[in-house]
């Protein structure tokens, strides 16, 4: 009996079945070019914010991390109790000798160096090589510095740099500076101006410049050995000012070490309180900041709130595109019911849903590059920083997560929602929304919106307390007033009366150490009555005659420094901080120890921040001083004059300087420095905010048009019936508004902590007042209603019997 032929079956090719999908994804973008470009604008806007801020996350993950023994480079800071016991400050100015003692004393030390100059001083001078002359900010270290960061000498022998006490070594862009060639440089000479260093120096070394991800900057560099000749106070482990680093043998461990050096500078003074830590050194630039002598922050909590801003506002954008998928995906029911009658299968339908989903997402993450691409100039001038788009792998397989998460996100409710129902019902139309799918859809608006009144929350408060600071009486009038260095051999006494009668010019005096940002000190002071236990370090400031009037400090007792009274050496000003803390009474004309000699109280200076506001103010005293220690010139220019005084200023530098462009800085620039990272925090913060708000209010759009679109004969029949237009568009806008306040509840107390917790880092900062948090909550209001009005405007006004007919 003859067998019938059996019939072949075809058996869809994923390859095609691929194929098919995305041309006719292509073609549905195509046919809604309009929610298409409003769905991948929404997504890219946000993304784009997300690869810009992963961009200066790297960057700031990389700062100090050029140095090949990075895991064992150390610097060692100095914990000092203050007098009660209740506080610890952590200062990296350190001993003299506390180098040099670490390597000598300690097994696990296998290199140590100590360095003076920028950017803990501004050691800057005039180096001149025959008729060329630069002004340049130097350094002073030892030459075990080339053994610990990873700066290559390319010219001279790194054992043997800095071996004598007038060596200098400088760096690559110097040398071209200079000579125009780095090679053949070893052994010629160089003059330094500054009368304290003033000499002839021989080149012994030239070095590669600190690349530029290094916070240490230098082009120049003197002997340490130097330093201490001319600075005998540091011979005493009382006095403290150079920074010190260690590098740890490859078996040492950090904490073992920790625990042995603590006491060290105990050992040396019995007097001392002071202990001693050490801290991995690229990791100080991250983790800067101290509370009773720990690490608890610093610059890693923005890298870390930037991260939780970037998943954040991808999320918003990603709910956004899921979101308005979804919402249209709503309108192709029957169209799923149809391609089921005619033989689709469930997985072709699944297939095609995530096809034009991935297709999307994958357009987004394209446009959103371009968009970062062109958006990096102006984001580097926000941020100060010169970063790029790297392509590298965990930045290629974080764009590849995104697509396929995004993509597969948006398009899986429609991919199985939309193909799970029966023929029958999704021709009829007759789909009914789930329980878990409106609670799904309502805690992703009420998740939007608690991160943008969050956000909105967070831009008021940093506002505020950088307006505050800004704002703020410091003690002292920073307005119309620079300095600048002399660069020219003349005694500062006949160069103070030069500037004076220069015309704009106000007053002017020299000083050594610049009161926005003051730091270092000393605990070797005493005077009658000191509890023996005390150990209190005094900030001191060099100064000229003149220098409390033309900055405008006050005095709330006694007298400034005067010539009329001789010579002022002997006197000494403390603050009003330092008076209270030593408890001295009537201070005027009293005795105290410093330094080892006597000197005599003659005024109280009214509290002034010589520090930003984050530290509290601190005991300080100004002492009299003319030399090169105290050589910058600060000068007060007259409201309106700044242009005529900056000019004949420049003239007379440039006459006196033997032809060398005046350098002056406002000491202004110099306050707005000392914030610059939460400036641009809050700037950034500004953008991302309003970005988030707006994302949102895209989502909510295109939600309502969702629910109007799926309440469309509810509404016919409800006007038919009687209901006004303004009933109709409460029905529909009071769950939006109910979702929008249920965010604002949660995002107020979540608020109110964040934000507590970054103010804390201020000493001095502003109250988390009511009026912030209405604010917040009458703006995000507003915009659900903006977002939400014309469409449920557009619904409720709509003819009833449109409505009706519709199918």
């Amino acid at each position: 009996m003859q067998q019938s032929p059996k019939k072949a079956v075809l058996k869809p090719q994923p390859t095609l079945m691929l194929k098919n999908s995305l041309t006719i994804a292509w073609r549905r973008l195509v046919k809604h070019r309009q929610f298409s470009l409003l769905n991948i604008l929404g997504l890219s806007t946000g993304l784009a914010c997300a690869i810009l801020i992963y961009c200066w996350i790297s960057d700031e993950l990389d700062v100090d991390k050029y140095n090949h023994n990075d895991n064992r480079i150390a610097q060692v800071l100095l914990n000092s109790p203050s007098s009660d016991g209740q506080a610890i400050t952590t200062a990296d100015y350190t001993p003299g000798y506390l180098a040099a003692t670490l390597a000598k004393e300690f097994p696990e030390v296998e290199s140590s160096t100590a360095v003076v100059g920028n950017p803990w001083h501004d050691k800057k001078g005039v180096l001149r090589s025959g008729d060329h002359a630069i002004a340049i900010n130097a350094v002073f270290l030892t030459n075990s510095f080339f053994d610990i960061f990873t700066l290559p000498i390319i010219a001279g022998n790194k054992r043997q740099v800095l071996q004598d006490k007038n060596d200098i070594v400088i760096s690559t862009d110097l040398a071209k500076r200079l000579f125009g060639a780095t090679e053949n440089l070893i052994g010629k000479t160089l003059e330094w101006s500054p009368k304290d260093y003033a000499g002839i120096y021989r080149i012994s070394g030239v070095f590669q410049k600190p690349p530029a991800s290094a916070t240490m900057q230098f082009d120049l560099a003197f002997n340490y050995s130097l330093f201490l000749d001319k600075n005998q106070k540091l011979l005493d482990w009382r006095n403290n000012d150079p920074a010190t680093f260690v590098l740890l043998r490859p078996n040492a461990n950090l904490a073992d070490f920790n625990r042995k050096i603590a006491g060290l500078v105990k050992n040396k003074n019995a007097e001392a309180k002071s202990t001693l830590f050490a801290q991995r050194y690229s990791d100080r630039y991250l983790h800067g900041v101290y509370e009773n002598g720990r690490p608890q922050g610093g610059r890693i909590e923005y890298v870390r709130l930037f991260s939780l801003i970037a998943i954040f506002i991808g999320i918003i954008a990603a709910i956004n595109f899921m979101n308005l998928s979804t919402a249209k995906a709503a309108g192709r029911i029957k169209e799923a019911g149809i391609k089921k009658v005619i033989g689709a299968r469930r997985s072709a339908l699944i297939g095609q849903y995530l096809a034009e989903s991935l297709l999307l997402t994958a357009f987004a993450v394209l446009i959103a590059l371009g968009l970062a691409a062109l958006a990096l100039p102006q984001f580097d001038h926000i941020t100060g920083k010169q970063l790029h788009l790297r392509f590298d792998i965990p930045f290629i397989v974080t764009l590849l997560a995104i697509t396929l998460v995004t993509g597969i996100g948006a398009g899986a409710w429609p991919a199985l929602y939309c193909s799970g129902f029966k023929p029958i019902a999704g021709l009829t139309g007759r789909l009914h929304n789930s329980i878990d799918e409106l609670w799904v859809r309502k805690g992703l608006v009420v998740f939007q919106f608690t991160l943008s009144a969050l956000f909105i929350i967070a831009v008021l408060v940093v506002h505020r307390q950088m307006h505050w600071v800004q704002t703020k009486n410091l003690g002292y009038d920073r307005s119309h007033l620079l300095y600048f260095h002399p660069a020219f051999e003349t005694s500062l006494p006949d160069l103070i009366r030069e500037v004076r009668r220069t015309p704009g010019v106000l007053d002017a005096a020299n000083f050594g150490q610049n009161i926005t940002n003051r730091d270092g000190g000393t605990t070797d002071i005493s005077w009658p009555g000191k509890d023996p236990a005390a150990n209190i370090n005094f900030t001191d400031l060099s100064i000229g005659y003149g220098f409390i009037e033309t900055a405008g400090i006050k005095l709330t007792a006694g007298r400034s420094f005067s010539r009329e009274y001789g010579n002022e050496k002997t006197s000494v000003i403390f603050n009003q901080a330092a008076i209270d803390i030593m408890g001295i009474k009537d201070p005027i004309g009293k005795t105290i120890h410093l330094w080892g000699s006597d000197r005599r109280i003659i005024g109280v200076a009214e509290n002034f921040h010589f520090q930003s506001f984050h530290e509290t103010i601190k005991p300080c005293f100004f002492e009299c001083n003319e030399t090169a220690f105290a050589s910058n010139i600060m000068v007060r220019i007259a409201p309106g004059a700044e242009q005529t005084a900056i000019q004949h200023l420049s003239e007379l530098y440039k006459a006196g300087s033997g032809g060398l462009t005046l350098e002056y800085t406002f000491l202004e620039d110099d306050f707005q420095r000392l914030y610059a990272a939460e400036t641009r925090v809050a700037l950034l913060a500004r953008y991302f905010a309003a970005l988030a708000v707006i994302i949102s209010g895209l989502g909510l759009f295109g939600l309502a048009a969702y629910t109007a679109q799926k309440r469309q004969k509810e509404i016919g029949i409800r006007k038919v019936i009687g209901a006004s237009t303004g009933n109709l568009m409460t029905l529909l806008s009071r769950d939006f508004l109910a979702l929008t306040g249920l965010a604002l509840l949660i995002a107020f107390p979540a608020a109110a902590w964040l934000m507590g917790r970054w103010l804390h880092g201020f000493a001095y900062r502003v109250p988390l007042s009511a009026d912030i948090f209405i604010f917040a909550a009458v703006t995000t209001l507003g915009i659900t209603i903006a977002s939400i009005g014309w469409q449920c405007a557009r619904a409720a006004s709509a003819n009833p019997i449109r409505a009706l007919r519709a199918e």
